[in-house]
Parts: C-alpha cells; structure tokens; sequence
C-alpha cells in the first residue's frame, strides 16, 4: 500500500469516525428531549408512561397501557386527515407521521356533564378560569400538547368512539402544523379561552 493509498484510507477512516460519533450525539440529544417531554407529559398526568412503541406509519407512542389495535388504527387514521388538510392549506414542514409523538394516559373520567362518552384529562383551569371550560379550578381536556420539539401531544385512553381519537388527533395536531407553517394563526387560535374551537384548518 503506497503513501497516498494510506492517506486515503485516513482520511475515510477519520471520516467514518466523524460520522460515527455524530450520530451517537444526535441520538443522545434526542433521548434526552423525549425523556424531558415524558416527564411533562407525566408531571401534567399523574401517570407513569410504561409502554413505548410507533404506529404502523411511523408515529411514536408511549402509554399507560398497550394501546388496542382499534386506538392505534385510530391515531394513524387522525395523522392522515391531519397531513392532508395541511397539505391543502399548502403547509409542508411536520408533516410526517415520525415528527409526531402521542402520549396515551388514564382518563380522568369517561363521560361529559352530559352523560357522553367523553374520556378526558383534567388539568388546572389557568387562563379558562372563569369560562364557560371552568369545572372549579380546573378543565377536562381531550387532548393536550405538551411540547414543539419533538411536536407530542397527550390524549386519554378510549375503549370504543374511536373516531373521537381520530378527531382529537387531529385537532391537537393542527396546533403543531400551525406553530411550523403559519405563526400568525397558530398564535389566533393557540388560545381557546378567548373562543374558537376545532377543526381550525378546513
């Protein structure tokens, strides 16, 4: 083997090297950003986030239990709708199933004030304190999204209505394609105290 052969083989060498521990790094940072967005997501919940795993096409699920086929089916279902009314709107960054991470947690109760099926998280009232969401000092929420990067959002556990998971999906996705694509809306409708509701994107 000449010197420039040597030189060459180095130089990939080192390249490989590079390449090697850049990836290692990437992976560490993003472990550490979804162990801090766990930890919201169970600060926010009370629950212990066990299982772990990704739909079919690629979202990342963690919950309190194995999700069903019906629920998983379900969230991939919401995603789809979601991608495709982003893309009418023209709208092309996070809008993959893999930029996403759901957090199923133990509904705080199962039917509304109406008697409807309606699994929902309970969270402290803040700016809809006073509105017509307040239930004394706090709301149920169908869904919550809990960081922007990674774009992860919490929703209950369902045992039947998945189309409502579909929805809720949906609906909490739209606030994550907002933040990237049009700030302008997103800080519109970020804020459902001050009224409007979903779907925002139609």
């Amino acid at each position: 083997m000449n010197l420039s052969t040597r030189i060459i083989c180095l130089i990939l060498l080192v390249s490989a090297l590079i390449f090697f521990a850049f990836q290692v790094s990437v992976k560490s940072q993003s472990i550490r950003s979804q162990n801090i967005v766990t930890a919201e997501a169970e600060r926010i919940t009370g629950d212990n986030f066990r299982y772990s795993g990704q739909t079919p096409n690629g979202v990342k699920i963690f919950a309190v239990h194995k999700p069903t086929r019906q629920m998983i089916s379900a969230i991939d279902t919401g995603f789809r709708d979601l991608i495709n009314i982003a893309g009418k709107h023209g709208y092309n960054r996070r809008t993959n199933y893999s930029d996403y991470t759901v957090y199923i947690a133990a509904p705080d109760r199962t039917k509304s004030a109406a008697g409807n099926y309606s699994p929902d998280i309970a969270i402290g009232a803040a700016q809809y304190k006073g509105t017509e969401y307040d239930q004394g000092g706090y709301i149920y929420a169908a869904g919550i999204v809990i960081a922007f990067n990674p774009c992860a959002f919490v929703i209950a556990e369902h045992q039947q209505n998945f189309q409502r998971v579909s929805d809720v999906v949906r609906y909490e996705g739209e606030h994550l394609v907002l933040y990237y694509n049009d700030r302008n809306l997103f800080q519109q409708t970020a804020d459902h105290s001050k009224g409007g509701g979903h779907p925002i994107l139609k």
